[in-house]
C-alpha cells in the first residue's frame, strides 16, 4: 500500500509535473523521501522557502502549468506567503504543499504550531487541511483543478504524520486543463462596434490578457486607426512586431502612452487590470474587455462592459467594424512616439569622464547584447522602470516581475525558476541592490542546482524608487542608504563569475564577457543614485512636492545632494 506522500508524488508525475521547489524539513520527510524513491521529478533546493514560490510562480507564468512548492511545518510553509501572493496576483497555477505538526498536536500550541489554512486563505483560490488519508486523492484533484483553472494558487496542508500515513491505491489521472472561447453577446458586440465606429480618435490599452491574442489584437488596432498603449504586464504580449505601439504609460511609463490615452474619445481596454486611476481619460467613453466580468468598472467607469477572452473578442469585433479611413488621431500618436523614444534612447549613452554610470545605458547594452529568445526578470523599483523602456520584447523573448503584488526581491528568484525549465535558455534578472541583498542566499541556489543565470545589479548604494517617491512627496531622503559590499566579489565567494564595473567605457566589453560566460554569474554595476526617471504626466501636487524637497534639502545642509540631482538630470530637460 501507498503511503500519502507516495500518491502525492504519483500525482504529480502523472500531471507532468517536472520539479519541485523548497526547502527540506522533518515535516516533509514522507514527501521528499517518495521524491527521491519517484526519481522522475527535479527537487530544486532553495535556501529560502520565498525563493521557492516566487521560483514555481516564475515556472507557471512561462509554461501556464501546474508548478509545486513546499514548506514544512510553521516558520517554513510561512516563508512561502510572499511569493505565493505575488503568483496569485499574477494568475498563474501554482500547487503548495504546506507541512503540518503532528495531528495529534494540532491546538495546543506545540512548538512551530500555526493554522496554515487561515493563513493562506487570503493568497490563494483553495486552501484545505488533509487530515485523514481517505480524503487525499479527492482533495489533490480539486486542489490541482482550482489552481489549473482558476489560475491561481492552490494550498494543501499536510501533517508529516498523514503524509507518512499508508492508504488504498488509486488510479492517478491528468487534470486536463480546458481553453474555453468566451465571447459576449450579439446586442453586447453590437452595441461596443457602434461606439468604436463613430468615433475616429479610439486608443486601446492592452493588458497580460491579450497573451496569445496578438495577430487579433493588431487586425482590430489597424481597423480602428487605435494606437495601442500596453500595461508593463501587457508589454511582453503585445509590444513585438507592433506598428500600433506608442509604448507605456502610468508611474512606469512615458509621455507617449500617456498622451495617446488622455487624448482619446474612446479608449478600448483589452485584458488589462491597470491600477492606477489617475491615468484614465477623464472625459473618454470606455469599453472593457475582460474574461473575469467582477474585473469589469474596478478600476474606472465602464459604458460597455464586455464579458470574454480577448483573442475571441478582438476577432469578432474585427470582423464587423470597416476600417477607419481618419487615421490622424493614429498618426500624431505614432509621431509623438517618435519623438519620445529618440529621447529616451539618448539617455541611453556612456557617462563622461569618471561619472557614474548611466542606467539607461547598462540596460541597453543588455537589451542589445542579450539572446532573442531570452527570458528577463526585474525587480520592482527602478530595475522595473529601466526594463521598461529599453527592453524591446520579440515574440520569443519573456518578461516576468511582481508587477501586480510589488515585492522586491522578485527578480533573483523568478529567474531561478525560469532557468530551471530550461538550462540552455538565456534567463537575465535585473535586479536592484537592495532586492539582491535581502535574497543574497539564494545566489547559492544558483550554483548548487547548477542554473546559469545571469544577474545585473544596478547598485546606487540606495533604496532608489523609494527616494524617487519621498522626492514627489516633497520629503527629504531620508533611512534610504545601503552601504552595499562589491557584490561582483559576493557572486565570485558564493561560485558565481563575479563583474564589477564603475566606469562607462568599460561596461560594453564586460556585458559581453559576462553573457557568454558558461555557468551563473553575476555584473555589480555602480549606477548614477540621483537619476531620476520621471512620470509620463507631471501632476500639480508632483511639481510642489519637487519645490518643497528643495527647500527641506536646502535648509537640511544637504545642498549638495540638490546639486548633483540637478546635474545627473540636466540632461533630461531638453
Amino acid at each position: 500500500m501507498p503511503t500519502v506522500a507516495e500518491h502525492l508524488i504519483d500525482q504529480f508525475y502523472t500531471q507532468g509535473v517536472k520539479r519541485i521547489y523548497g526547502v527540506p524539513g522533518d515535516s516533509l520527510n514522507g514527501l521528499t523521501d517518495a521524491l527521491r524513491e519517484n526519481g522522475q521529478i527535479e527537487w530544486v533546493h532553495h535556501r529560502h522557502e520565498e525563493g521557492a514560490a516566487f521560483a514555481a510562480a516564475a515556472e507557471a507564468e512561462i509554461t501556464g502549468e501546474l508548478t509545486v512548492c513546499v514548506g514544512s511545518c510553521g516558520p517554513g510553509n510561512l516563508h512561502l506567503i510572499n511569493g505565493l501572493y505575488d503568483a496569485q496576483r499574477s494568475r498563474v497555477p501554482v500547487l503548495a504543499i504546506a507541512a503540518q505538526i503532528p495531528t495529534e498536536e494540532i491546538g495546543s500550541n506545540y512548538f512551530q504550531e500555526t493554522h496554515p489554512v487561515e493563513i493562506f486563505r487570503g493568497c490563494s483560490v483553495y486552501a484545505e487541511q488533509v487530515s485523514d488519508a481517505k480524503q487525499l486523492p479527492r482533495m489533490l484533484r480539486i486542489a490541482m483543478r482550482e489552481a489549473i483553472e482558476k489560475r491561481g494558487v492552490a494550498v494543501l496542508v499536510i501533517s508529516g504524520d498523514v503524509a507518512l500515513s499508508q492508504m488504498d491505491r488509486v488510479l492517478t489521472q491528468e487534470i486536463i486543463k480546458t481553453n474555453p472561447r468566451v465571447v459576449p453577446n450579439e446586442v453586447e458586440l453590437e452595441r461596443a462596434a457602434q461606439l468604436l465606429q463613430s468615433s475616429a480618435k479610439v486608443t486601446i490599452l492592452a493588458g497580460a490578457g491579450t497573451a496569445g491574442a496578438h495577430a487579433e489584437v493588431m487586425e482590430l488596432a489597424d481597423k480602428l486607426a487605435a494606437p495601442i498603449v500596453h500595461s508593463m504586464r501587457g508589454k511582453e504580449h503585445i509590444e513585438y512586431e507592433n506598428p500600433f505601439d506608442v509604448g507605456m504609460t502610468g508611474l512606469l511609463g512615458f509621455a507617449s502612452g500617456f498622451r495617446a490615452i488622455d487624448e482619446c474619445e474612446v479608449l478600448l481596454m483589452l485584458g488589462t487590470d491597470f491600477p492606477y486611476q489617475q491615468f484614465y481619460p477623464q472625459n473618454a467613453s470606455i469599453i472593457q474587455v475582460d474574461v473575469r466580468g467582477e474585473q469589469l468598472g474596478r478600476r474606472t467607469k465602464v459604458d460597455v462592459p464586455l464579458v470574454g477572452t480577448v483573442k475571441d473578442t478582438a476577432a469578432a469585433l474585427a470582423a464587423v467594424l470597416p476600417r477607419q479611413k481618419k487615421r490622424k488621431h493614429l498618426d500624431d500618436a505614432l509621431a509623438h512616439y517618435a519623438k519620445t523614444r529618440i529621447k529616451l534612447d539618448e539617455l541611453a549613452t556612456p557617462s563622461k569622464g569618471k561619472a557614474a554610470i548611466h542606467p539607461q545605458y547598462l540596460a541597453r547594452l543588455i537589451d542589445q547584447a542579450a539572446d532573442p529568445d531570452a527570458i528577463f526578470t526585474a525587480d520592482v523599483g527602478s530595475p522595473v522602470i529601466w526594463a521598461a523602456r529599453y527592453v524591446a520584447m520579440t515574440e520569443q523573448r519573456r518578461l516576468l516581475g511582481s508587477f501586480n503584488h510589488g515585492s522586491m526581491a522578485n527578480a533573483l528568484c523568478h529567474a531561478l525558476g525560469a532557468q530551471a525549465i530550461d538550462r540552455n535558455r538565456q534567463v537575465i534578472a535585473f535586479a536592484g541592490d537592495g532586492g539582491l541583498a535581502m535574497m543574497l542566499g539564494e545566489l547559492l541556489t544558483a550554483t548548487q542546482n547548477k542554473l546559469p543565470i545571469k544577474i545585473v545589479v544596478f547598485n546606487n548604494s540606495s533604496l532608489n524608487f523609494v527616494e524617487l517617491e519621498m522626492k514627489a512627496a516633497g520629503f527629504v531622503t531620508y533611512a534610504t542608504d545601503l552601504e552595499n559590499p562589491d557584490f561582483g566579489a559576493v557572486a565570485n565567494a558564493a561560485g558565481l563569475k563575479g563583474y564589477r564595473v564603475e566606469d562607462s567605457n568599460l561596461l560594453e566589453a564586460t556585458v559581453a564577457e559576462f553573457l557568454a560566460f558558461d555557468g551563473p554569474a553575476l555584473l555589480d554595476v555602480v549606477t548614477d543614485r540621483q537619476e531620476m526617471s520621471m512620470p509620463p504626466s507631471i501632476k500639480v501636487e508632483q511639481a510642489k512636492g519637487f519645490a518643497l524637497y528643495a527647500i527641506r534639502t536646502v535648509l537640511s545642509g544637504r545642498g549638495d545632494e540638490l546639486f548633483d540631482l540637478a546635474k545627473t538630470n540636466w540632461r533630461q530637460m531638453f
